[in-house]
């Protein structure tokens, strides 16, 4: 602590809140490039379709699952100064290994490993077994994502336990919905970057230059990360007012570390707080990462949008959710204008959040006259599950000691991952099953038309060469789409019922 005697309380808080925020704004950065680059760059080349990248996705997803689990006690392990270097280090090498996966599918199929960029894309397209081609690049992709997993899953653990370090309990949702709007800002300079970088330098270079970012950040978490109470730019006045919480306000000088209490993973398993967090983590993150990962994917399919006609919707669409601010402000207001614990607040708050999500079961019935409607439809569900999520994080610090934030963040980060996993795999699935089942030829069913592809993969471009020949295509994706809509929708009401019903009233775990 400053020996300074300052009457002015500092206010360094917000620094390391704002570093948390450019390192959640990297980490989405990084998360984006497949998904704005795959349908217009890399599934040419390696002849990928839905399911091929709904087998990545979903495959991420769990990887970030089993990653979330075990960062959480990483975090704990390690602190968090050098918890988070080694999550946004191990990321960061993920992110820029994408780059090097067509030179290495050129390597393993032709034998030429020293192509370039350029040159193994001349090199896979002189490779007449297609199969190989995909299961060799689909494979190498899945491998970066596995590495880029675990590396992003430390960044919401590491977040949340600074965020516990940093801001008394009243502040911890405004401060968190502040740093997980990175995750928005990401998405949102994602559409107007990546794809332009992409067409003009290559897909690969979008995914060095993006990936580098994080190295850039881990000098800056070096030179200002300190806990509050060593930091000489925490005066006292500032860290009394961290310290706020009776309940918590023990000096770091007087328990050694010996004496804190750890949490085992058998215990935390036993609190229904615990089981609360992770079943509303299930059901709601799969959401996010839909829109985050399909939103471009459903632009192209629906609207025939290329990556860089779609960038103005999807900025727009990201703009809106920018609205997720509120998350932090509304359960502050209910806390000190109500009179209500942190608690009870918070999920007030979450259960307003959890009906504007409803509005995307209108999306689809009403995007055959514009699609802005959907790309706004999309956006305010977005900004609700943002404003959602920050306010979910919370309730953890609400309910558990400092000790064990990062290992119960951990397990829900594992829950929502496992949800992730099955939206993106069924979505996959279901919309390479609707594109073939549901569309239809001069009115006739595809299948009914052209029977020889119910078991096979549809050829690279076969729609477009059906319009060409003058055939009249109705194609069925949209309906698939539809769907997975009216989960989306419904989904936060059913977590918020579950989790109230789990913990309905508020309950320290000492």
């Amino acid at each position: 602590m400053s020996s300074v005697k300052s009457l002015k309380p500092s206010t360094f808080r917000w620094t390391i809140c704002s570093l948390l925020f450019i390192a959640t704004t990297i980490n989405y950065l990084d998360r984006q490039v497949l998904s704005l680059t795959w349908k217009d760059f890399i599934a040419p080349e390696f002849h990928w379709n839905n399911n091929d990248y709904g087998n990545i996705t979903a495959l991420f997803s769990i990887f970030y699952a089993v990653g979330m689990l075990f960062a959480g006690k990483f975090v704990d392990w390690m602190d968090t100064k050098k918890g988070f270097l080694w999550a946004i280090g191990v990321w960061s090498i993920g992110a820029v290994l994408h780059a090097f996966c067509g030179i290495a599918t050129s390597g393993i199929l032709t034998g030429n490993w020293f192509a370039g960029f350029h040159g193994s894309k001349e090199m896979i397209a002189t490779v007449s077994n297609t199969s190989a081609i995909i299961s060799t690049s689909v494979t190498l992709f899945i491998f970066a994502r596995f590495v880029l997993a675990i590396g992003e899953a430390g960044n919401f653990p590491a977040a949340i336990k600074t965020t516990a370090e940093y801001f008394p309990k009243k502040d911890r949702a405004f401060s968190t919905s502040i740093w997980n709007a990175g995750a928005t800002v990401g998405a949102l300079a994602a559409p107007v970057t990546i794809p332009f970088i992409a067409k003009s330098m290559g897909w690969e270079w979008a995914f060095i230059i993006i990936g580098a970012l994080g190295f850039v950040w881990m000098g800056l978490w070096v030179f200002y990360y300190k806990k509050p109470h060593e930091h000489h730019k925490v005066n006292e006045h500032e860290l009394n007012y961290i310290n706020q919480d009776q309940e918590e306000v023990v000096a770091e000088e007087a328990v050694p570390q010996t004496e804190e209490r750890k949490f085992t993973f058998k215990e935390c398993f036993s609190y229904r707080q615990t089981w609360a967090f992770a079943f509303g983590k299930f059901m709601t993150d799969g959401v996010w990462w839909f829109f985050l990962f399909w939103t471009p994917a459903y632009l192209s399919s629906v609207y025939g949008m290329d990556s860089t006609q779609s960038a103005l919707p999807l900025f727009v669409l990201y703009m809106i959710t920018l609205l997720s601010i509120i998350g932090g402000w509304l359960p502050k207001y209910f806390v000190e204008k109500k009179g209500m614990n942190a608690y009870s607040g918070r999920m007030r708050a979450m259960l307003i959040f959890a009906f504007f999500p409803l509005l995307a079961l209108l999306a689809q019935p009403l995007g055959g006259t514009t699609y802005w409607i959907p790309v706004l439809i999309i956006g305010i569900a977005g900004a609700a599950h943002q404003a959602w999520s920050a306010n979910i994080f919370s309730t953890v610090g609400d309910m558990f000691p400092k000790k064990a934030i990062a290992t119960i963040t951990g397990i829900g980060g594992m829950a929502g991952g496992i949800g992730s996993f099955i939206i993106n795999k069924s979505s996959g699935v279901l919309f390479d099953h609707a594109h073939k089942a549901w569309s239809t030829v001069d009115g006739t069913p595809l299948l009914e038309k052209y029977p020889q592809y119910v078991n096979e993969r549809l050829p690279d471009g076969f729609f477009e060469q059906l319009e060409k020949s003058g055939a009249v295509v109705v194609d069925g994706i949209d309906k698939g789409y539809m769907i997975i809509f009216s989960i989306c929708a419904v989904a936060y009401l059913i977590a918020w019922t579950v989790m109230k019903t789990l913990v309905p009233k508020y309950k320290v775990i000492k």
